[in-house]
């Protein structure tokens, strides 16, 4: 069977994922094949369109790229039991998220809430579940005050909501003045990039921030060093040098169907979503590169596949 994907067949600028006629994967054991609905864009998927090999994939063309969907159980593989045909999922992969059909391990799925739009769960799992590997490291816990850098962005944005639902006092985040209302609205007190912000963040927390998760990039993670009470509760997803010149700890985690369940036991409480900032069509999905690539505007980027 055919179907179609958004893949890459040399590596370069978002030209060079166009969509693509391709052999559907078939499920081994313990794996599902999903009809995918959407898929979230994220940067990962932009540094494997530019040559990026993530561990673990084989580097060999076509490259489909997209590492989390939604959609619904098409086909199961031999000895799985917690999934069917017709089952609403959403879930996380390497790779092969741009597609039509994609087949994972089943560990790697958990049913949709029934409530959830196809274009909120396929850019649920990867920002929710980077959200929660960071805060989890940073030890966020009730009565905290929490910086996040690049609050309005989608990891940003899921970030606050996860600060806030495990109990933060005060989640400040940092953002251009035009996404000042979008925090607020999420509960967070909001502050701007930019000259000034170490004294900005002081006039909201003048003892200092509990912890902090910059993905802002090296003048926010440096700002967020410079409040933070303990240097051991700063993290970043970006700035990765400078964490290592500013001898911070490394740090790290894997991505798991446990706690992406939690995640959406979350969402079925109203306690944090997905805010979407643009949907393409599949065959669209370099235009979806181009605009996760400006780093501006707020919310998640999604590939809806018909």
């Amino acid at each position: 069977m055919k179907m179609t994907a958004a893949a890459l067949t040399a590596y370069g600028p978002p030209e060079v994922l166009r969509p693509t006629e391709l052999d559907a994967p078939e499920p081994g054991p313990g794996e599902v094949r999903v009809r995918v609905r959407a898929a979230g864009v994220q940067p990962f998927d932009l540094g494997v369109r530019e040559g990026w090999v993530p561990p673990g994939a084989e580097p060999r063309f076509p490259v489909v790229p997209g590492n989390e969907f939604a959609g619904v159980v098409d086909r199961i593989g031999e000895g799985v039991g917690d999934f069917a045909p017709g089952d609403e999922v959403l879930g996380y992969s390497l790779l092969g998220g741009y597609a039509q059909y994609a087949a994972v391990a089943a560990e790697q799925l958990v049913h949709k809430p029934v409530a959830m739009p196809w274009t909120v769960a396929g850019g649920f799992s990867g920002n929710g579940q980077g959200a929660h590997l960071a805060l989890s490291h940073l030890r966020v816990r009730a009565g905290d005050t929490v910086l996040i850098g690049a609050a309005a962005g989608a990891l940003g944005t899921f970030a606050v909501q996860l600060a806030r639902a495990w109990g933060a006092t005060t989640v400040i985040g940092t953002a251009s003045e035009a996404n000042h209302d979008h925090l607020r609205a999420l509960g967070a007190v909001p502050v701007t990039y930019g000259e000034g912000l170490v004294d900005r963040i002081r006039a909201v927390a003048p003892d200092g921030v509990d912890a902090a998760l910059d993905a802002a990039g090296p003048e926010g993670l440096r700002a967020a060093v410079a409040v933070a009470k303990d240097r051991d509760r700063v993290v970043t997803m970006v700035a990765t040098e400078e964490a290592a010149r500013l001898g911070l700890a490394d740090w790290g985690g894997t991505r798991s169907a446990a706690r992406l369940a939690e995640l959406t036991a979350l969402y079925e409480k109203g306690a944090v979503d997905v805010h979407l900032r643009a949907t393409f069509p599949l065959a669209r999905a370099a235009d979806a590169h181009r605009l996760v690539a400006t780093r501006h505007g707020r919310g998640k980027v999604v590939l809806t596949v018909d």
